[in-house]
């Protein structure tokens, strides 16, 4: 039985990248603390159950190595922040910061992202989305494989609230002009810039990618919306 036509198709990689000691040890001991386990809800995560508290939620999905969220959670300890990421050692890296930085509103989940936000997110409950330089998929013929889609940002968009902010990161041209396309076709999102792109905010750090892209002479294209 040939299985192809109902399968999904990923906009991701998994790659199983080598552990180091301390994010074996992170996803052994932290986990727990840390992580949020889905098996174990069973259902759309409560937030406030989660973080013990009502506060505005932050929600990142593939967070690669987790410095740059770890680094915004420690500045606005305001706010709660929950991270996606399918990379097992971008995972206990993050584990590890959370210790580190001693913080108490940023928690984990290690899986599919797209899979989390259809059954554990619940339904305009977030008050910013980020996604920062998801893989470009940069071959004409993998660009289907781009998560920035309409569909993505119909689910995006069921997900905040109304007001929220959906921010978006690239530094290929090529994607930055097709995240914008999409942005734009959207009825649910309106720019809180005059054009479709905005300069970084203050509060997103340098990531590693965009660090990397920026050495290899490569332009950064931040895109924010707002949930209408």
């Amino acid at each position: 039985m040939n299985n192809n036509a109902n399968r999904t198709i990923r906009s991701f990689v998994l790659r199983q990248g080598r552990l180091t000691k301390a994010q074996q040890y992170a996803l052994e001991y932290l986990w727990p603390l840390y992580g949020v386990n889905l098996e174990k809800i069973k259902g759309e995560i409560d937030f406030q159950f989660l973080f013990k508290r009502n506060a505005p939620i932050t929600l990142e999905i593939g967070f690669g190595n987790g410095n740059s969220l770890a680094e915004m959670a420690k500045a606005a300890p305001e706010r709660d922040f929950l991270g996606i990421e399918v990379h097992r050692p971008g995972v206990g890296r993050l584990l590890h910061l959370i210790q580190e930085y001693e913080l108490s509103n940023l928690r984990v989940i290690h899986d599919d992202a797209v899979e989390v936000l259809k059954q554990s997110i619940p339904q305009h409950s977030i008050d910013r989305f980020q996604l920062f330089f998801p893989d470009p998929w940069h071959k004409k013929k993998h660009n289907k494989r781009r998560i920035v889609q309409h569909e993505f940002v119909q689910q995006v968009h069921s997900l905040l609230k109304t007001g929220g902010i959906f921010h978006l990161a690239t530094d290929w041209k090529d994607y930055a002009q097709h995240m914008s396309k999409v942005m734009q076709a959207s009825e649910n999102f309106n720019s809180i810039s005059d054009s479709p792109f905005s300069p970084r905010p203050d509060e997103r750090p340098l990531t590693k990618f965009e660090k990397r892209g920026l050495k290899l002479g490569h332009g950064v294209w931040d895109l924010l919306y707002k949930a209408v």
